[in-house]
């Protein structure tokens, strides 16, 4: 059961616009190609950047495939051809998306939010945070590591569950999060996601939540209104 309000929303969002101006937040119900994507999104950042198109989220699957984040270390690809490897302008190390994971591509302007990086990444984390909870989920932030984590079971598991990785040019983001919904997560054993091998990853389907990608979009879309304010419905970029 959701335990809180999808429509609940505060009057002003922490990490909201100066202006009160709605997101665009788009849905891909067909998966998207990683360099189809990346295209579409650096495209849009950089017409948000000159002003000629508004913020947008693009919530959107990829077909099984790993990226190498700015600081990903060789060794950390343990299965070199098992999927296809894309390089990305993201930070971050080796991660893995895929059918079952839901990506949301951030584009906002910090500009007109709040020229602040690591309160925009503490927003972000947040985010997720809140949009776990509407699930019955307890997520939280480790110390020195990246992402969202789920403490489970017994003995105890500390697993992420959501990865978070973004880059920023010309205080407009672009690149964003990730999150396990229902994904395969042995697709994840052909590398060290995100650097840390003592610890694993799990998703909402593996703790026996909600998991249907519908009951995710709606917590997503929810939590982050009250976030970072109105969203908007708009076409996918592609």
């Amino acid at each position: 059961m959701l335990d809180r309000s999808l429509s609940e929303a505060p009057a002003e969002a922490p990490f909201g616009r100066s202006d009160a101006r709605p997101v665009g937040w788009a849905v891909s119900e067909a998966a998207i190609g990683y360099a189809e994507a990346v295209a579409a999104m650096e495209s849009r950042a950089a017409a948000i950047a000159e002003g000629t198109a508004g913020e947008l989220v693009w919530l959107l699957e990829h077909p099984p495939l790993y990226t190498a984040g700015v600081s990903a270390k060789p060794g950390d690809l343990l299965a070199p051809d098992r999927f296809p490897v894309f390089e990305s302008s993201r930070g971050g190390q080796f991660t893995y998306h895929g059918p079952g994971q839901r990506v949301a591509y951030v584009m906002l302007d910090l500009g007109v939010r709040r020229k602040d990086v690591r309160a925009f990444v503490h927003a972000l984390e947040a985010w997720i945070i809140d949009a776990l909870a509407t699930l019955g989920v307890e997520g939280g932030v480790r110390q020195g590591r990246v992402g969202v984590w789920i403490e489970h079971g017994s003995p105890a598991a500390d697993d992420k569950i959501a990865a978070i990785g973004v880059r920023i040019r010309r205080w407009v983001s672009f690149h964003g999060v990730s999150v396990n919904v229902a994904p395969d997560l042995d697709h994840f054993s052909g590398i060290v996601p995100c650097g840390v091998s003592e610890h694993g990853v799990t998703s909402l389907a593996a703790l026996g939540a909600p998991a249907t990608m519908a009951a995710a979009d709606a917590a997503l879309k929810a939590a982050f209104e009250r976030q970072f304010g109105a969203t908007e419905p708009m076409a996918a970029p592609v």
